[in-house]
């Protein structure tokens, strides 16, 4: 079985926990083993979301999980890129992981949209869903659901 990373940073976008269980859920279809790396708080809103660990299964804490990261150890990166922090960790993670990634980058003001695209763009290979969203995930879930059909 594959295995996927979710990336979680400061869940202040309310577009955020919502799309994470979307694409927990999306990838477990797909046979991935879904792990959740989360902030603390972006843990307590998944845990609040999905209670009984129906779609989130397996979850850890972002700092921990990039002390313990190895190359090769997941097969699928995917990480949610709505603040610099959150395109900062996204590369590092990247860059350790060295697998397939996604950025979901997302972000209300279209400066700050383009400033996050080009940061993960500039520093990755990775396959980049942006939009402009905050408070509706459709036009996130639209794109990430056409990207997940090249995987």
């Amino acid at each position: 079985m594959k295995k996927a990373l979710i990336l979680l940073g400061c869940p202040e976008s309310p577009s955020q926990t919502p799309m994470a269980i979307y694409v927990a859920q999306k990838l477990a279809k797909m046979d991935y083993d879904v792990t959740v790396a989360s902030t603390p708080s972006a843990a307590k809103l998944l845990e609040v979301s999905d209670p009984e660990e129906y779609y989130v299964k397996n979850k850890t804490d972002i700092e921990s999980c990039l002390d313990g990261l190895e190359k090769g150890q997941y097969d699928l990166l995917v990480g949610f890129v709505h603040k610099d922090a959150a395109a900062s960790y996204f590369i590092t993670f990247y860059h350790l992981l060295e697998c397939e990634s996604i950025a979901l980058v997302f972000e209300k003001d279209n400066e700050l949209l383009e400033e996050f695209v080009k940061m993960v763009d500039e520093n990755t290979d990775s396959k980049i869903v942006a939009v402009r969203a905050f408070h509706n995930p459709t036009p996130l879930r639209v794109k990430f659901d056409k990207v997940l059909k090249d995987l």
